[in-house]
């Protein structure tokens, strides 16, 4: 099947399998929105199976530097629907929750695999999967009046899907206090804490995206690809002399890409390298 946002040709893309619960937009530059058009965006298998087969197509969309994820009813993510728990509670198996929470992990481990820069846009709630979302992409930028929890404790499980990524993100002990009180919070604890890196102020939202789109498309795309995937491989290791070569090897190797040598000569010579036409 040909991977059409692939394609830099394509635009406002939305297959026939997304229709109605995700949409994808996207513009010459590189520059990708993900929107969530489920209602109340509450989660079930159906959604997070859609959301990861369009993270999915973006692992291969080597012309994209930047993905912003956002909803389209004010609500980022508010977890499952009433439906969907009795029915889950009633008539499910096991096995049939243990697939449900299997497909949610693919769709989050395909989000922090999504090669370019992520960030995630948050107005109103984002609880449970949702703030798990939010803690997987590379950046969460936050309305003023959002709210994050994490309230699965409150009848009677656990968050365990997300917990990787969030404790990834701020740390066990801030995991634990959200975790095993269920307690929301608002926008400005969670910048304390890291589960965001900022507030949108002035502009809201859109002054947000222009500024790390024209961000993102002011620097090499190879080289932002190759950022993330050394922060994962680096993450967690021993700082021994084998961690010194591996980092003295990688530097060389992307000084020394094609597109590291273009890089240095533009600042040789003074001007802006050829991928930072991007942004016209």
């Amino acid at each position: 099947m040909i991977n059409s946002i692939a394609d830099p040709l394509v635009e406002n893309v939305v297959s026939s399998d997304l229709q109605g619960m995700v949409s994808i937009d996207s513009d010459m530059r590189g520059a990708v929105t993900v929107t969530l058009n489920h209602p109340g965006n509450a989660l079930d298998g159906e959604v997070a199976g859609a959301l990861r087969e369009t993270f999915e197509t973006l692992h291969a969309a080597d012309h994209v530097h930047v993905v912003f994820l956002r909803d389209r009813s004010g609500t980022f993510f508010s977890g499952p629907l009433a439906p969907w728990m009795r029915t889950a509670s009633t008539e499910w198996t096991d096995a049939n929750l243990r697939d449900e929470a299997m497909i949610v992990a693919h769709m989050l481990y395909a989000l922090t695999h999504v090669p370019a820069l992520t960030v995630a846009l948050i107005e109103g709630e984002a609880s449970g999967v949702g703030a798990g979302l939010v803690a997987a992409c590379d950046i969460a930028v936050s309305a003023p009046d959002a709210r994050f929890a994490f309230p699965e404790v409150v009848t009677g499980a656990v968050p365990a899907m997300a917990a990787p990524y969030v404790v990834n993100a701020i740390g066990p002990r801030q995991a634990k206090s959200l975790f095993m009180t269920g307690r929301a919070i608002d926008a400005d604890e969670a910048l304390r804490i890291g589960l965001i890196q900022e507030i949108a102020g002035v502009g809201g939202m859109d002054a947000a995206i222009q500024r790390l789109t024209a961000e993102a498309l002011a620097n090499g795309p190879a080289a932002m690809h190759e950022a993330k995937r050394m922060v994962w491989e680096v993450w967690g290791r021993p700082l021994d002399r084998a961690m010194m070569e591996e980092t003295a090897k990688r530097f060389a190797r992307s000084r020394f890409s094609e597109e590291g040598r273009a890089g240095l000569e533009a600042a040789a010579k003074g001007r802006t390298p050829g991928w930072a036409g991007r942004q016209a």
